[in-house]
C-alpha cells in the first residue's frame, strides 16, 4: 500500500487514526498496541508473504539484542557481546544480500564465466534495505549501551511503524520511544493540521509535481534503452529533469512520513533540506537522504575512519591535520573510508553495477571536495572573496555533478546510459523540433550546420518538459522548504519550534499557520493531487 493511492488515504488511515484514538480512551498501551497490527497489515497488503519473509528477520534481531544487553552490561564478557554483534551484523547483511543481491550476484558470475546461470527469481520484501539498516543501528546502539532496555512490543512498534516502514526516514531506537510512551492518544488539533499540512505537501509533491515531470523524462531513458540516438538537449532534459522527478518524489514521501508520524503526535527526523540548493557536494549529502548519511557516517564512515587513524598513529605515520599532514594520511583516512562508504551506499540503492558506479563517483566528488576544502581555500587573498566567488559556481557545479550522475542511477542498462551521456556532451548532435528552427530568423541559417531536425517529439512536447524543467528548477531552488515553512511548529525532530528559518521576505511571507488562507491553499494542493492519483505513477524508493 502506497502513501499516494485511495485505500491508504480514504480508508486505511481513516481506521487507523480512529483506532489509535478510541483504543488510547483505554490506555496509551492498547493505543501503541493498535498501531503496530495496523502497522502489520499495512506491510502485507501489497504482498502477505512479505510479513512471512520478514517475520524471522525481526525476531532473531529481537533475541540478538536482547542477548547483546546482557553481555554489554558486564565488561569481563565483552569479547563474548562484540562476537554477537559481528554475528547480528553478518545476520542483517547475509539476509538483505540472498533477497536483494542474489540474482545481480548471477549476473555478474555470468559475465565473469560466459555462463547463462538460469536463477529462480527471488521475492524482495518492500523496503527491506531501511528496515535492515534499521536493525543493524539497533544492534549496536544496544551493544554501545546506548539503548539499555527494551520489551518486544516497543521492539516490534519500532521496527514496523508504518509511515517510515518502506522509505524511511532510517529512525533510531532512542529518538522514537521516548516519544512514543509521552505521546499522548487523544486527538489534538494542532497534531492534526500540522500533521495534514506535511502530509498534503508531500501528497502534491509526489502526484504533481514527480509524476507530472515523469511524463516528460521516463520516454526519453526508454528511448535510449532501445538504442535510439538521444541528441543534446533531450539528453539535458533527461538529466537534469530526473534529478528533479527523484528529489520531489522523495522529498514528498518523507513530507508524507513527517506528517503521518505528526498525526499521532511523534516527530521522526527530516530526511529532505533543499539538497538543490547545496553549494557543494558535502554540502549536498549533508541534505539528501539525511538519514541515509547519518547511518553511513556514523555506522561505517567514522569507525573505519577511526580504525585507520589508529593504525597509522601506532606506527608512527602522519595522520590528517596537524603540521605533519601529507598526501598518503589524506588518501588513506579520508579518500578511502569515503570510497568505501559511498560504494556501499551505491550498491545499497540498487543490485546493478550502474548503482555501484554512481555511489563511486559520488565518492570521487567528495574527496575532490575534500581536497579542494584543504588547498582551496589558500589560492585567495581573503575568506570572503573567496566565499562570495565560490559559492554561486559551487552551486552550479553541484548540481550539474549531482545531475548528470543521477543519470547512471535512472539509465535501465549501461548502455541507455552511456547513450544519454554521450548526448549531454554533445557526441550524438543537436536537434530541434522544426518549428522552433523556423521561428529562430536568422538565426536558423547560421545554426544549420550545427543543428539537425529533430524527428521524436513535437514542439509542444519539447516546449512543455522545458517548461516543467525550469518551473521545477524554480521551486526547489527558489523557495522555502517545507521544513522551512512549518518551522514554526515543529514538523521533525532537530527542527525547533520558531519563527521560520530564513530571514527572508518570502520565507516570512510562507511562515504558515492555521489559518483560513492556509487551510483554502492546502485544500487546493490537496484535491490537485487526489485528482491525480490512480494513473500512471513512479514511486522510486519504495523499492529499495
Amino acid at each position: 500500500m502506497l502513501f499516494n493511492s485511495y485505500p491508504f488515504i480514504f480508508a486505511f488511515l481513516p481506521v487507523t487514526l480512529a483506532g489509535f484514538f478510541l483504543f488510547g480512551i483505554r490506555s496509551r498501551t492498547w493505543a501503541l498496541g493498535w498501531l503496530t497490527v495496523a502497522s502489520l497489515f499495512f506491510y502485507a497488503w501489497w504482498r502477505p508473504i512479505n510479513v512471512l519473509i520478514i517475520a524471522p528477520s525481526v525476531l532473531i534481531n529481537y533475541a540478538l539484542a536482547q542477548l547483546l544487553r546482557r553481555l554489554s552490561a558486564d565488561k569481563k564478557r565483552s569479547g563474548v557481546a562484540r562476537a554477537v554483534l559481528v554475528l547480528g551484523i553478518a545476520f542483517n547483511v547475509t539476509f538483505l544480500g540472498y533477497f536483494k543481491y542474489v540474482n545481480f550476484l548471477g549476473t555478474v558470475l555470468s559475465d565473469l564465466t560466459g555462463t547463462n546461470f538460469v536463477l529462480t527469481q527471488v521475492v524482495l520484501p518492500l523496503g527491506i534495505s531501511f528496515i535492515t539498516f534499521q536493525k543493524i543501528a539497533f544492534l549496536i546502539d544496544v551493544y554501545a549501551r546506548r539503548v539499555v532496555s527494551f520489551t518486544f512490543r516497543e521492539y516490534c512498534l519500532f521496527v514496523l511503524f508504518f509511515p517510515q516502514l518502506i522509505a524511511g526516514p532510517i529512525v533510531h531506537f532512542r529518538e522514537m520511544m521516548p516519544q512514543f510512551h509521552q505521546v499522548s492518544p487523544r486527538f489534538d488539533s494542532e497534531n492534526i493540521a500540522v500533521g495534514l499540512t506535511l502530509f498534503l505537501f508531500g501528497l502534491f509533491k509526489k502526484a504533481v509535481l514527480a509524476d507530472g515531470i515523469a511524463a516528460h523524462v521516463t520516454p526519453i531513458y526508454e528511448s535510449a534503452a532501445v538504442g535510439g540516438d538521444v541528441s543534446l538537449f533531450p539528453s539535458w532534459i533527461a538529466a537534469v529533469g530526473f534529478t528533479l522527478q527523484i528529489y520531489f518524489d522523495f522529498s514528498g514521501y518523507s513530507d508524507m512520513a513527517l506528517g503521518l508520524g505528526r498525526l499521532i503526535g511523534v516527530r521522526l527526523p527530516p530526511n529532505f533540506d533543499s539538497p538543490l540548493k547545496a553549494s557543494s557536494i558535502i554540502d549536498f549529502w549533508l541534505r539528501w537522504h539525511m538519514t541515509l548519511t547519518r547511518f553511513l557516517t556514523a555506522y561505517l564512515y567514522n569507525p573505519l575512519a577511526l580504525w585507520l587513524t589508529r593504525r597509522r598513529l601506532a606506527k608512527g605515520l602522519p595522520v590528517l591535520g596537524g603540521r605533519n599532514f601529507s598526501t598518503g594520511a589524506f588518501f588513506r583516512l579520508l579518500v578511502g573510508p569515503t570510497m568505501f562508504t559511498m560504494f556501499v551506499s551505491g550498491l545499497w540503492h540498487g543490485a546493478g553495477y550502474l548503482f555501484i558506479i554512481w555511489g563511486l563517483l559520488h565518492g570521487v566528488y567528495l574527496s575532490i571536495n575534500h581536497a579542494w576544502r584543504l588547498f582551496g581555500p589558500g589560492l585567495w587573498p581573503s575568506k570572503e572573496t573567496y566565499q562570495r566567488f565560490m559559492r554561486p559556481i559551487g552551486a552550479v557545479l553541484t548540481f550539474l555533478s549531482v545531475a548528470i550522475a543521477m543519470v547512471l542511477f535512472r539509465s535501465p542498462t549501461a548502455k541507455a546510459a552511456i547513450e544519454l551521456l554521450k548526448g549531454i556532451l554533445g557526441l550524438n548532435g543537436i536537434s530541434l523540433p522544426q518549428q522552433i528552427l523556423e521561428r529562430l530568423g536568422p538565426l536558423t541559417r547560421l545554426m544549420q550546420p550545427f543543428v539537425s531536425i529533430s524527428a521524436a517529439g513535437t514542439t509542444q512536447e519539447f516546449a512543455l518538459a522545458i517548461a516543467w524543467v525550469l518551473v521545477l528548477l524554480l521551486i526547489a531552488t527558489a523557495l522555502p522548504n517545507t521544513l522551512q515553512i512549518m518551522a514554526r511548529y515543529g514538523p521533525a525532530i532537530g527542527v525547533q519550534p520558531g519563527p521560520a528559518d530564513g530571514a527572508t521576505k518570502l520565507a516570512r511571507a510562507l511562515d504558515w499557520n492555521p489559518t483560513l488562507p492556509w487551510a483554502l491553499a492546502m485544500a487546493a494542493l490537496g484535491t490537485a493531487s487526489i485528482m491525480r492519483l490512480g494513473g500512471k505513477s513512479e514511486f522510486l524508493y519504495w523499492q529499495f
